[in-house]
């Protein structure tokens, strides 16, 4: 069984940077794609970043190019997103996301069947 739980959210300011984490347990490293995806209020959840299943890292969403970083540590089985430059627009619920062992990295939410439980990102202005 995965399990997926995200930490590091907060409340920062506009240009400020915040690194947020998923810790997975089950195998979830080395065989699953893993994506973080954000949802603000009144919106749709949406793709921010991933890595492939054999840990390279896949793409980001336009929005966050150039500003925001996915890293993963497979010795502590943790998913990192080193966010920079941040924006009262990047505030939202960040998740992460696995899914089947071996499958493709996907862009779409509906893809994916374990998440984690969100952490809270905002920022203030």
């Amino acid at each position: 069984q995965v399990q997926l739980v995200e930490t590091g959210g907060g409340l920062v300011q506009v240009g400020d940077s915040l690194t947020i984490s998923c810790t997975a347990s089950g195998s979830v490293f080395g065989s699953r794609p893993m994506g973080w995806f954000r949802q603000a209020p009144r919106k749709e959840r949406e793709f921010v970043a991933g890595i492939k299943w054999n840990g390279i890292v896949g793409n980001y969403a336009d929005s966050v190019k150039g500003r925001f970083i996915i890293s993963g540590d497979n010795a502590k089985n943790t998913l990192y997103l080193q966010m920079n430059s941040l924006r009262p627009e990047d505030t939202a619920v960040y998740y992460c996301a696995t899914r089947s062992t071996y499958s493709a990295l996907s862009d779409r939410p509906e893809s994916y069947n374990y998440w984690g439980q969100g952490t809270q990102v905002t920022v203030s202005s």
